[in-house]
């Protein structure tokens, strides 16, 4: 079973989010990521193929685990060892390199019980469409974890449909994922447990 911590972190007078993971036992890998604007600046992955199988796993080892992983790389942004990282990510979006995701129904992706994502995919040089960029969607904080997706078209379109799965109590966010060779990106949406309307974005 998956686990993972969500984090809001304040450096001086910026704000990041740290999201951490399990991605479960078909997928060995703890991921944590460090959102800022609703981009990611910095990412970390560690296998455990190899401790999964041994007689020494356990999911409450695991859990303990996630949350090393999750409060070292919290320590890493406040003490300011990721602030060579940070600055290189920003500069590489400053400078047009890598591609960028837009949702482009934003007040309409969720109706009824049924999320319908309109995505388009760009090259962030020349703004040209991306075909065949690999994009996935999951909901965060939903109660149990699963991924959804598509693969641009040659206009750069990808439309991701699936049921709202039930909800947690906690921090709930819509994050959209997409890849292609000339780089990844990411959105971030927050929501609201068990809205029924779509929530206006955490970032542009």
């Amino acid at each position: 079973m998956s686990s993972g911590f969500n984090s809001d972190v304040h450096v001086g007078a910026e704000a990041f989010h740290v999201q951490t993971e399990d991605r479960g036992p078909l997928h060995p890998f703890i991921d944590t990521a460090v959102y800022h604007r609703g981009r990611v600046v910095h990412r970390q992955s560690s296998s455990y193929e190899d401790w999964v199988v041994s007689a020494d796993f356990t999911p409450e080892k695991l859990q303990h685990r996630v949350a090393e992983q999750h409060r070292a790389v919290i320590e890493e942004l406040r003490s300011g060892a990721l602030d060579g990282k940070i600055a290189q990510a920003t500069e590489q979006e400053a400078e047009g390199s890598g591609i960028e995701a837009e949702l482009l129904n934003p007040g309409s992706w969720l109706s009824g019980g049924q999320i319908g994502l309109e995505i388009e995919i760009r090259r962030r040089s020349d703004r040209k469409p991306v075909p065949g960029a690999q994009v996935h969607a999951t909901i965060e904080g939903a109660l149990q974890e699963s991924r959804h997706e598509a693969t641009s078209d040659e206009h750069g379109r990808a439309r991701i449909q699936f049921p709202l799965p039930p909800l947690g109590k906690g921090d709930l966010a819509l994050v959209i994922h997409a890849r292609a060779e000339h780089g990844s990106a990411d959105i971030r949406f927050a929501m609201r447990s068990r809205a029924k309307t779509p929530p206006a974005p955490s970032a542009a």
